[in-house]
């Protein structure tokens, strides 16, 4: 869960639970910062969520006090005030071990693209015209068959072009068998968790990364490790990977920071897995989009142990609504994900599935790929040559050799959470790569898309960010 909003869930439990009663001073944000080793940043949002909520109040240099009363009292005494209220006592609900662990996963936010929106693609190029087509003559000739089910892994043709994609094209090894159709990486997650791990089982994972896999592993109960980078990935280190029954990895372009993981690297971490009897997931949620140097195989391809579990989705190169994604499976491991299929989402949309079957067997996906890593890539120099021009010093790209985001490094101390509040109030979006740390907060910085704005908007942004962090600079000084 993203670190403030972590707090703040814990701090409104405590004031619900009358542990903070109303009225209760509340610590200094620096000293919980202090306590709990996260920015000041991180608890002043959290202290902002609550403010606005109605459960805090005060302002900066008179404390911040618990409301004497809470919102829910409010909505009580309204309920009450109706013409026909009827009081119920509060029912205890019995709620098992993994509902008390899941949390709420945020949605991505429906408002206007500006820069520099992260995980996101170019909407407004995708072609609409010819997904409509390809819908149209489906419904046209929809044959019974397409209005039943199909099997849990799938159906039966898309699995058989993703194959063939993921063998030429990303240096997967598999055959259709071994290919499950699901509505995206999160779903894979949850399957693998569901299917690996027991309470208390260890999950390491790359620190700062994706908050989507760590919530998927400690729904279940399993206890996650975070592990550091350096230049070449996620590192190494037999002391942090013993004892774990699953790495979570996204070696093609590591999420938020954006290297790619060294090919001795890669054979390192298999040779572990082989090892320890551990197995890996591979993340590779939008590596279609490389921009420099030789590709490097995916991780599953360099397997000859069926340790790697390869994931990836269509919403980040085609658009986000389509819930769908794959997940290539070892081979003496298909009937257990077959079997948990059959009983939970049964099989994804069949309709869906065969029109994006159509789209990729007709040549559409592969041209659309084609063009918008053209795009991606003039983007991605404009927005690298702006950062020379007018981010010097202030913060420093990092390398980006795929994927639709990088990261800037905050230089002179300023807080990323800081940073990202005053970009938004200039009209641009970051997210704080603080957000997705676990513990100690090694480097400050902001997550900052580059494809799905265009190259005008990208100088825009770029011009309001550096203004932004001067500004920060200039009080900090």
């Amino acid at each position: 869960m993203l670190a403030y909003r972590w707090l703040y869930a814990a701090m409104r439990a405590e004031i619900l639970n009358g542990r903070l009663r109303p009225g209760t001073r509340l610590p200094a944000t620096r000293d919980l910062a202090n306590q709990y080793g996260l920015s000041r940043g991180t608890i002043v949002s959290a202290f902002d969520e609550l403010k606005s909520e109605g459960y805090v109040e005060g302002s900066m240099g008179s404390g911040t006090y618990v409301s004497k009363i809470l919102p829910e009292e409010l909505l009580q005494v309204a309920s009450e005030s109706g013409s026909k209220a009827v009081s119920q006592k509060r029912t205890h609900r019995r709620i098992s071990d993994y509902g008390r662990r899941v949390c709420l996963f945020p949605n991505l936010q429906v408002r206007p693209t500006r820069a520099f929106r992260p995980n996101l693609p170019a909407l407004d190029l995708f072609p609409v015209t010819l997904w409509t087509q390809a819908t149209t003559r489906r419904l046209r000739r929809a044959s019974t068959n397409l209005l039943l089910a199909c099997d849990p892994m799938g159906y039966g043709p898309l699995r058989n072009a993703v194959a063939d994609y993921l063998n030429t094209s990303r240096g997967v090894k598999c055959v259709p068998e071994q290919v499950a159709i699901v509505s995206g990486v999160q779903e894979a997650l949850d399957l693998v968790a569901r299917l690996f791990l027991d309470p208390g089982d260890k999950v390491c994972m790359e620190n700062p990364g994706y908050p989507g896999a760590a919530m998927a592993f400690e729904a279940v109960g399993a206890k996650v490790s975070a592990i550091r980078l350096d230049g070449e990935g996620m590192e190494l280190r037999e002391q942090r990977l013993r004892g774990s029954r699953l790495v979570y990895i996204t070696p093609g372009h590591q999420f938020p920071m954006g290297m790619t993981m060294s090919l001795p690297r890669r054979l390192a971490l298999l040779e572990w897995a082989r090892k320890s009897a551990a197995l890996i997931f591979e993340d590779d949620y939008d590596s279609e989009y490389r921009y420099e140097g030789r590709p490097v195989p995916a991780l599953q391809g360099l397997d000859r142990n069926g340790l790697v579990l390869f994931a990836g989705s269509f919403s980040k190169v085609l658009f986000p609504s389509l819930r769908l994604g794959y997940l290539v499976i070892p081979s003496d491991l298909v009937d257990y994900f077959a079997a948990t299929l059959s009983v939970t989402t049964r099989h994804a949309p069949l309709l869906e599935q065969a029109v994006l079957c159509d789209f990729i067997t007709e040549g559409h996906f592969a041209r659309h790929l084609r063009r918008m890593r053209e795009i991606y890539a003039e983007r991605l120099a404009v927005l690298l040559e702006g950062a020379r021009q007018n981010l010097t010093g202030l913060m420093e790209i990092s390398g980006v050799e795929a994927g639709l985001q990088t990261a800037g490094i905050l230089c002179s101390g300023i807080d990323s959470e800081f940073a990202a509040k005053a970009a938004a109030k200039r009209g641009v979006d970051t997210i704080p790569l603080t957000w997705y740390n676990r513990g100690r907060i090694e480097r400050e910085g902001l997550q900052l898309g580059f494809a799905a704005v265009d190259t005008r908007e990208i100088r825009r942004g770029v011009r309001e960010l550096a203004i932004a962090l001067e500004e920060i600079a200039k009080t900090d000084a």
